[in-house]
Parts: C-alpha cells; sequence; structure tokens
C-alpha cells in the first residue's frame, strides 16, 4: 500500500509517499480501505519534532480517516465488510489501509461524503469535549473560540450554537465573512490588534464564560484575563510554537516561559476554573468517546454538526497540504485522498 510517511524531522519535504507492507486485522479490529484522512496539526508539529507524543520517525500519522471496511479480524461481524466506516485511529491513519480496533469504527452518515466524514473524530469530539464535557457551556453563556476558521473552531461553533450560546471568535479577517455565515456572533481580528480589548468591549466589560485556546505562550494569560466570573479555560494545544529546526525549539522554550502558572487559591479567590484536553490520551476512555461520538453522529442526523471541508489534497500533495495549514489558509478541516 502507498502511505504518508514521516521520515525525519523537518520541513514540509520530510513527509513523503511511500511504499508500505499492507496491514492485516488482528483479533477484534478492522481493516478499513481509507478513502480520505484527516490533517491535524499534531500531524505537522509531529514532522517539525515539536510533538512529545508522536511515534519513533519514520512513521505514518493520522488519527482519523474514512472509508470501506475490507476485512476483519477474528471476534467480528463479517457481516461489517463493505460497510463504509469512520475510524479513529492512533496513528498510521494517512495509509491506502488501516487496521483498528472494531470499537473505533462507526457507521458513516449518509449524508456525508467521504471527505466530509474524515473531517468528524478528531475535530468534533475536540470541540465537544472542551465545551459540553469538560467546559459546561450553557445556553445563554458567551464563548470565545480562538482560531475559529479552522477545524476545531468551526466544531466548537457548531455545537456552541445548537447549545444556544453567544459567540465570539478570533480569526483572520478573510475568514469573517464566512464565519458569520456560518452563525459566528462576533468575529475578532486578532492579527491587527489586541483581541482582548475588543471582546471586554463587545462584552460589556464582564468577558466569557469560556474560553477554548489552543495557541498557549502569553494567549493563556489574556484568555484567563477574558473570563467572566465563574468562567472556564480550556487549553488544548500549543500552536505558537509551530516552526521547524532550532527556531521551533526556540519558539516552544519562548511559549513555555511565558506560560501563565496557575495557583489554586488564586482560581478559588477569582472563581475561575482551567482545564487540559489531550485527545490523543484518551485511548483507555473508549466507551466515554464513543458516547461522544454518538452525540455527534446525532447532530449530524439532525443537522446542527455541519463539517466543512477546505480543501482534499491528493496523498502526493502532501507537502502542499502542511504548508497550507501552517500558513493559516484553511477554514476547516483539510483532508488527504489517496
Amino acid at each position: 500500500m502507498r502511505a504518508i510517511v514521516t521520515t525525519r524531522n523537518g520541513g514540509v519535504e520530510a513527509s513523503k509517499v511511500e511504499q508500505r507492507p499492507d496491514p492485516t486485522p488482528g483479533k477484534d479490529q478492522v481493516l478499513v480501505r481509507v478513502k480520505a484522512a484527516g490533517v491535524n496539526f499534531a500531524d505537522i508539529l509531529a514532522r517539525q519534532g515539536l510533538y512529545p507524543d508522536g511515534p519513533p520517525k519514520p512513521c505514518v500519522m493520522g488519527y482519523e480517516v474514512s472509508g470501506i471496511v475490507e476485512a476483519v479480524g477474528d471476534g467480528v461481524d463479517q457481516t461489517l465488510i463493505g460497510k463504509p466506516v469512520i475510524a479513529m485511529t492512533k496513528f498510521k491513519g494517512q495509509a491506502e489501509l488501516v487496521a483498528v480496533p472494531a470499537a473505533q469504527a462507526f457507521e458513516k452518515p449518509e449524508q456525508l461524503s467521504f471527505e466530509q466524514s474524515a473531517a468528524l473524530p478528531t475535530n468534533y469530539l475536540t470541540a465537544w469535549a472542551l465545551i459540553v464535557t469538560m467546559g459546561g457551556l450553557k445556553k445563554d453563556e458567551a464563548i470565545l473560540i480562538h482560531n475559529a476558521g479552522g477545524g476545531v473552531g468551526l466544531a466548537a461553533l457548531d455545537i456552541a450554537k445548537h447549545i444556544g450560546a453567544r459567540t465570539y471568535g478570533t480569526a483572520s479577517p478573510s475568514k469573517h465573512l464566512f464565519l458569520k455565515e456560518r452563525g459566528l456572533d462576533h468575529a475578532i481580528d486578532y492579527r491587527k490588534q489586541d483581541w482582548l480589548p475588543v471582546l471586554m468591549d463587545l462584552t460589556q466589560g464582564r468577558g466569557v464564560e469560556l474560553v477554548i485556546d489552543p495557541l498557549g505562550g502569553k494567549s493563556w494569560k489574556q484568555s484567563y484575563r477574558a473570563l467572566r466570573t465563574t468562567g472556564r479555560m480550556g487549553v488544548f494545544g500549543m500552536s505558537v510554537a509551530s516552526a521547524s529546526g532550532l527556531r521551533g525549539k526556540l519558539r516552544a522554550l519562548k511559549a513555555v516561559a511565558q506560560m501563565p502558572k496557575f495557583n489554586p487559591l488564586g482560581l478559588m479567590n477569582r472563581n475561575k476554573g482551567v482545564f487540559g484536553l489531550n485527545l490523543g490520551h484518551m485511548w483507555g476512555e473508549g466507551e466515554k468517546v464513543a458516547g461522544w461520538t454518538r452525540e455527534i453522529m446525532r447532530g449530524v442526523a439532525e443537522g446542527w454538526i455541519r463539517p466543512h471541508v477546505d480543501r482534499a489534497f491528493p496523498f502526493d500533495q502532501i507537502a502542499d497540504a502542511h504548508a497550507y495549514i501552517e500558513a493559516r489558509k484553511n477554514i476547516g478541516k483539510i483532508v488527504l485522498v489517496p
């Protein structure tokens, strides 16, 4: 089979399409013929050598796929063969074939394309955990979504609007019209202005009940300041560190140095909360994640979960896909197709 291999730490040229042995499904596994595979920022950080959870190189990345079940292992219902599915993968998803536990594969919604289906697992599960499970967002509360035009950002917007929250989002100006058409109440340009005073002005100085922040560094200090009393901040990444080579390592060190240090007494006295999410560390919580997935699938059926694919890149354009995301050009999800 063809697979996208991260051959070493480095720039976009470090990711190449290579031939790899076809996998076979083990006990309780299904073998999926991949039709589309998601790209996430973790893939880019792994290629840059800045993702500690990444597998040793050379490696095949990829947390999510959509495709057709081609074979099943012992203990799996044979009638699954030929069924279209979406699946969560612990790496190895960016390939023509991938073997995954049957419990991590779910029926593909008929109304979604394979490309749209591959946009569901990582982005929507992340947003669901941040907003519903851990963030506890309620109707008429306010949320600030950083990187509102990205894959997690659009997923968060879908969920927050369904809840009935007021939505604020930071994004570059070229994405504002799209975001407003998707239902964002207030788009804030973070590139040409300090977003925090703008947000505080829009909220009459109160701030918001929930902030989700994948940026890291000093952004977390500002996001914490944006919280209203009883507000919560969910952190789930450190994208400000993204850069290849020595520059990336220096940016990561700077981001760590700029991070706030939260003290339990300070949190108590200010009536605020901070929590973190790493979806890649949830593999031992299969039942919980499956429950979230069922809720997301219900949202697809009801029409309020609307995965948006910006572009689908062929496997052999993996370097272009990474460069596109690094340049923050994407609105929504980028996927790869064999």
